[in-house]
């Protein structure tokens, strides 16, 4: 059975345990405990040589970084469902699992620590930089009921927990109807799980 070591307020987690859920797979979690430092042991590390949670385990394949987690999981047992291979399609889906591990996490993401573990950093910046990502993705979705493909694929899955996190960093979805109606979108697949927050 796989293993995924987990900490349960990480939207980067939630994201893998989402995708399991809905290729309904079955999956053990490993609890870290982030707060604790348990990410930095000795034996974590020689699973992830950065010290982060997500990391699945499978059978003897070990994966880290939650965006690899998810395009490992869509190839091994999505088939084209999630993470298309014609050349087109895919770089479309890449694209925003890019977005999500450097806009999304440096504005969201960033936010939603400042509030929730009290990490330093520059609040307004951040904010800032997430009313100017959520205003792009409202205006994709304007067009579109998905990100890509007229279909969820992991590009959705990868940028929905934060997205639907973001009022947890004070910054409110109000103004932003296409995301708002995506977010609930995707609770509405089948296999969809939630998470504290969402």
């Amino acid at each position: 059975m796989m293993k995924l070591y987990d900490f349960p307020l990480s939207g980067n987690c939630h994201k893998v345990r989402l995708m399991l859920s809905l290729l309904q797979l079955d999956y053990e979690i490993v609890a870290v405990n982030l707060t604790e430092g348990e990410q930095k042991s000795a034996a974590f590390l020689q699973l992830n040589l950065l010290g982060q949670v997500p990391v699945l385990i499978d059978n003897d394949v070990v994966v880290w970084d939650s965006q690899a987690i998810l395009v490992y999981l869509a190839r091994r047992y999505g088939g084209e469902k999630w993470l298309p291979t014609d050349a087109d399609s895919m770089s479309k889906v890449m694209q925003w699992l890019s977005i999500t591990a450097n806009n999304i996490q440096n504005s969201i993401a960033a936010a939603r620590l400042h509030f929730l573990f009290n990490t330093q950093l520059d609040l307004d910046l951040a904010q800032q930089k997430a009313h100017q990502i959520l205003q792009i993705f409202n205006e994709h979705l304007s067009k579109r009921d998905w990100l890509e493909c007229d279909r969820p694929t992991i590009a959705d899955i990868a940028c929905f927990p934060y997205i639907a996190l973001a009022p947890q960093g004070k910054i409110s979805l109000d103004a932003y109807p296409h995301v708002t109606n995506w977010i609930n979108r995707i609770k509405d697949l089948p296999g969809y799980i939630s998470m504290p927050g969402v």
